[in-house]
């Protein structure tokens, strides 16, 4: 590997990102993420997370920035992401089904003040696809952020589209938008403790 190959690749990131600037849909659910968020915590409701593999590490990533903090010092905000209990995760997938992991503990922890964030670069996850279907049940709002297409879940979740189909640069684009949405809450529940900008 060489630097060219290197610079190769941030350009390719830095493309992805320019297309997100241009493209005023996206950016406007962006917003409605962040406004649902806020809404959500002000009424007693938290925010959940969940995804498999890199997206898995994603949704405990942007949990914690609720519940601990982001950009400054203040109270915790109400956020979990599914599936981080081994026990009750592997017990789960050994008596119903790795399918049903995240729908399993949602129908535990969920209730209708909460919002619902899904972190899928394919939008075809099955056990992503059972958990939207419990939270659309329960009438949680969902978010789901995916790739380019949105696959099974386009029709059934208000999804953000990251305009790629590379999976490393979805990835690194949701956590971009996950880091807006947080910097945005944050900011916005505790504006007297926010330090100017």
């Amino acid at each position: 590997m060489n630097i060219e190959l290197v610079k190769k690749e941030i350009e390719k990131s830095i493309a992805v990102k320019a297309n997100i600037l241009k493209d005023p849909i996206l950016l406007s659910q962006v917003i409605e993420v962040a406004a649902a968020c806020i809404a959500s915590l002000k009424r007693g409701g938290k925010i959940i997370f969940c995804g498999n593999g890199g997206s898995f590490a994603d949704a405990q990533h942007l949990s914690a920035e609720f519940t601990s903090r982001f950009l400054f010092d203040r109270p915790a905000l109400a956020s979990i992401a599914l599936g981080t209990n081994s026990s009750g995760m592997s017990a789960m997938g050994n008596d119903y089904g790795y399918e049903s992991v995240f729908s399993r503990e949602l129908e535990a922890v969920g209730k209708v003040e909460d919002v619902f964030v899904a972190i899928t670069t394919s939008g075809n996850s099955p056990n992503i696809l059972q958990a939207v279907e419990v939270a659309n049940k329960r009438g949680i709002k969902t978010f789901v952020l995916t790739g380019q297409t949105g696959g099974a879940l386009k029709s059934k979740a208000d999804c953000l589209h990251v305009p790629s189909g590379d999976t490393a640069r979805v990835q690194e684009s949701h956590i971009l938008i996950g880091h807006i949405v947080c910097g945005f809450v944050e900011k916005t529940m505790f504006s007297e403790m926010a330090p100017t900008d």
